[in-house]
């Protein structure tokens, strides 16, 4: 019989969607695109090799999505292009990967009383809440509330904060959305970290209807237990900056290593108060960052190759989809009929932060 971790579940999944843009490009078609473009002739002979080496080798990624119509427009990169394309698919992303969560949760739009939506790969005033509001048909008075700037690691403040306003009795359904388009976040350069973030990102959204009733039919997905742990001296790390009026994504050496470290701390905690150990967990819904990220992993966390499987299968066909990147990995797990049990969700980022919470999944 499986302990139950203190505090008691507040928290249901009782709907998950997801989302993205048609258009599905090959590491082939982007390296050739790539070639092709004007600023293969900008960038150096060094930058060169690191396109070619990460879009060639076996890096976990075969295909993203990505908001453009053909690859020649990834390489349009100016401010006004990228607000563009942002204003475009952001809010349709995010309505549509909410629906999908809504029509699986049995819930209606009007059951909604709040909506939380995460992003870091635009900004808009007001924010992307309100689209979601209009596009979805929720009630005007449903609390909307914006986060920005927690990278990949989004979705699981998001959904910690859900949880706080079921938890507060003034909410008994609330959608969560995290929604990347990175094609609109495009920045290119000689740093070989600013390339490598260009050919590992996708488009794509994210969405849980969570409540604090469970759902009626099918299986029971509670939160159980989370944490956090920020560690603001590691910032550098990985960040976006501000330059020439666009974001610039800084990626570090560093970046598995400290995931590693920080994602064992977090679940190390949640597990210690639940009197549990990693053998308890019979699913485990990660970030997976890139191929690199994945294999620290499984050597910090004593994992296989088949632990992460969920989180290694999306990565290979939608690429790094920052903060939506769990929502794929929890669809696919639930997909498969993923053993029930206790189930780890967990997502690093910008921070450097990461975050990790027990699921406890029963039929």
């Amino acid at each position: 019989m499986m302990p139950t971790p203190s505090p008691s579940a507040s928290m249901y999944f009782r709907g998950v969607g997801t989302a993205t843009p048609p258009a599905r490009y090959t590491k082939a078609e982007c390296l050739d695109a790539f070639q092709k473009s004007e600023w293969f002739a900008r960038l150096d002979a060094r930058a060169h090799f690191v396109a070619r080496t990460v879009l060639q080798r076996d890096n976990g990624i075969e295909a993203r999505r990505l908001a453009v119509d053909t690859l020649a427009e990834v390489f349009q990169i100016d401010p006004n292009t990228l607000a563009k394309r942002f204003l475009a698919h952001a809010p349709k992303l995010a309505a549509s990967a909410g629906q999908r969560a809504l029509a699986q949760s049995g819930l209606h739009a009007g059951d909604i009383d709040a909506v939380v939506v995460s992003t870091c790969t635009g900004y808009l005033c007001p924010g992307l809440s309100g689209y979601v509001v209009e596009l979805l048909g929720l009630r005007a008075d449903v609390q909307a509330y914006d986060l920005v700037g927690q990278g990949c690691a989004a979705a699981l403040p998001n959904l910690q904060l859900s949880r706080a306003l079921l938890t507060g009795s003034t909410c008994v359904h609330v959608l969560s959305i995290c929604v990347e388009v990175s094609s609109a976040a495009m920045y290119l350069d000689n740093d070989p970290g600013v390339l490598i973030s260009a050919c590992l990102f996708g488009d794509g959204a994210g969405a849980a209807v969570v409540s604090r009733q469970c759902q009626p039919v099918g299986r029971r997905i509670a939160w159980t237990d989370s944490t956090s742990l920020i560690n603001p001296a590691e910032r550098p790390a990985l960040m976006f900056e501000q330059r020439d009026g666009m974001l610039r994504n800084i990626l570090s050496r560093a970046v598995p290593g400290l995931a590693a470290d920080h994602a064992h701390r977090v679940l190390n905690t949640v597990l210690g108060r639940a009197g549990l150990g990693t053998a308890d967990v019979s699913a485990w819904i990660m970030h997976a960052g890139g191929r690199d990220v994945l294999l620290a992993l499984e050597r910090e966390l004593g994992l296989g190759p088949r632990d992460l499987r969920y989180s290694a299968a999306m990565l290979h066909e939608y690429g790094n989809l920052s903060s939506a990147f769990v929502y794929f990995v929890l669809e696919a797990a639930l997909n498969d009929a993923a053993p029930d049990g206790w189930w780890w969700l967990s997502s690093f980022g910008a921070g450097f932060s990461c975050h990790g919470a027990l699921l406890k999944v029963s039929a």
